[in-house]
């Protein structure tokens, strides 16, 4: 099949402009919504509550993520076709149809995830008020969500974010009102409800993603040329490039290799809230809750969007031709755009250093009342705003890598991967177990972690460019010196005029942290 024409990549860039506006806009509602409720309900509830909502947010997170997540970035590789019916109709009907693996695999990591969390969870949360229900009725909601694949399948690969936008924002405010509404009610009637107003939460957002799917795309069936079923592919020409005439086996190798490398990832990615869920108590794992959800509002909702937009942006420029060669064009538009977003990236980190641990720390004064108002959340919360910087460089860069990399190039980092877990739990070893830093060491390991992930997707991506476009420079990516002075200043005179010595000392752990990640 032969890649995009100039039409389609300009469409793609304008899409991908348009689409970041409605990504971010999601995530700004969604988080507003989560925000507003939780401010209501934050007052009244205890951390052990919040703590078991975390482990039921990474139980969901877990079932979604290996059902769906290599599939996901398997059907991003797919071409759009060129523009007759019967090209567009083979590269629709592919990503809808092996979109339904998705469900397949959630069939049997829910079961199993399900019976792991219920027989290893801590005997607090066994003791909860209706903890049973609330994990079951979690997992059919992630089990329920799954449904909604082949309608993403066709979004993503359309850049339909508009319609996205349309049907995920009241999803997210029914989320936040269900679970604000039942909270409430059973509190102000004296009503022991434990986690499960979460977890009924999580129902009624995968409830109205469904029904707002079904109702925006279903009933148009004369704008499209492929079916939401998984029907036969009748294509001559690479009928035998599908399994069953249904399943594309380009596509599912390559879901096979980032599956691999998925499980890997999900542990780093995860790896501070299993290692909470496994060794701290739930009220730590509440305040660590509470402290991360506030520190990541920006990534969530400016760079999440930022990555899933260049991903795709990134998987069409990059994807080679029929005789498996890249279009030299469309690889410097790729790189221009990754260069652009990282010195944006460098700007925001300026800033961040020098007032984000202040402003967040005193805003949790405001916000969280006197049974979160404590110095062991507000020094998480100004440690946070230092592993954001992080956590945005290596989300871009890994964005790049999974839209470049060949099917043994993804194979060849599932096995870096390895070795970035070996680092991320030598930092945590360090920091936990030998220097008893609890939460802070988590955060501190977690940039170790994205250090040495950003440093292995940098030398990946100079790598690739260099054979195909004639390389990266750090010139390329970076922004006036005179501009990281400054910020250095800014954050030395905020720390020594607003600081404690006990903040300083921090401080001096995170830039250790940071040296000890990069020299890695």
């Amino acid at each position: 099949m032969a890649g995009p024409s100039e039409a389609q990549v300009g469409n793609m860039l304008a899409s991908s402009a348009t689409g970041t506006t409605f990504l971010i806009l999601i995530q700004v509602a969604s988080r507003m919504f989560t925000f507003l409720s939780n401010q209501l309900i934050l007052r009244a509830l205890s951390p052990m509550v919040l703590g078991i909502a975390a482990q039921l947010e990474l139980y969901q997170v877990s079932i979604l993520y290996f059902s769906r997540e290599s599939i996901r970035m398997a059907i991003q590789r797919q071409p759009l076709g060129a523009h007759n019916s019967k090209s567009q109709f083979t590269a629709s009907q592919s990503v809808v149809n092996i979109s339904y693996l998705s469900p397949l695999l959630g069939i049997a990591t829910t079961t199993v995830f399900t019976i792991l969390y219920q027989h290893f969870a801590p005997e607090k949360a066994l003791e909860t008020p209706l903890f049973n229900a609330s994990v079951v009725i979690t997992g059919l909601a992630a089990l329920m969500e799954l449904t909604i694949e082949p309608f993403f399948a066709i979004i993503q690969q359309q850049m339909w974010y508009q319609k996205r936008a349309v049907v995920e924002m009241p999803a997210a405010f029914m989320k936040s009102f269900t679970t604000c509404a039942i909270f409430l009610y059973t509190f102000r009637t004296g009503q022991q409800s434990g986690a499960l107003p979460f977890a009924i939460g999580h129902l009624s957002y995968s409830i109205t993603l469904i029904v707002g799917y079904c109702t925006l795309l279903l009933p148009r069936s004369s704008e499209r040329c492929f079916s939401y079923l998984p029907v036969l592919i009748k294509d001559s020409r690479d009928g035998a490039e599908y399994f069953l005439g249904r399943f594309s086996r380009k596509l599912s190798s390559l879901a096979a290799s980032v599956f691999f490398q998925s499980v890997v990832k999900h542990l780093l990615t995860q790896g501070d809230s299993m290692m909470l869920a496994a060794m701290a108590s739930l009220e730590d794992q509440g305040i660590y809750s509470l402290a991360s959800n506030y520190g990541g509002l920006i990534a969530r909702i400016i760079f999440q969007p930022l990555e899933e937009s260049s991903r795709n942006l990134f998987s069409g420029l990059l994807s080679p031709d029929e005789t498996g060669k890249r279009n030299i064009a469309q690889v410097r538009l790729a790189k221009q755009h990754l260069a652009d977003l990282l010195r944006a990236y460098q700007l925001l980190l300026v800033i961040v250093f020098p007032i984000g641990p202040i402003v967040v720390a005193q805003g949790l004064h405001l916000l969280g009342g006197r049974q979160w108002a404590s110095p062991q959340v507000g020094d998480l919360l100004s440690l946070y705003c230092y592993y954001i910087p992080f956590l945005a460089f290596n989300g871009i860069t890994e964005a790049f890598v999974a839209s470049a990399a060949s099917a043994k190039e993804i194979r060849h980092q599932a096995i870096w991967m390895g070795a970035f877990s070996a680092c991320y739990a030598l930092a945590a070893y360090l920091f936990l177990e030998v220097w008893f830093m609890g939460a802070y060491g988590l955060v501190l390991a977690n940039i170790v972690n994205m250090a040495v992930r950003i440093l292995w997707s940098y030398m990946f991506i100079w790598s690739y460019l260099a054979q195909h476009e004639g390389g990266l420079r750090v010139a390329d990516v970076s922004i006036h010196p005179v501009s990281y002075v400054l910020g250095i200043l800014a954050t030395v005179t905020m720390i020594t005029q607003g600081l404690s010595a006990a903040d300083q000392d921090l401080l001096t752990a995170i830039a250790f942290s940071g040296a000890y990640g990069l020299s890695m």
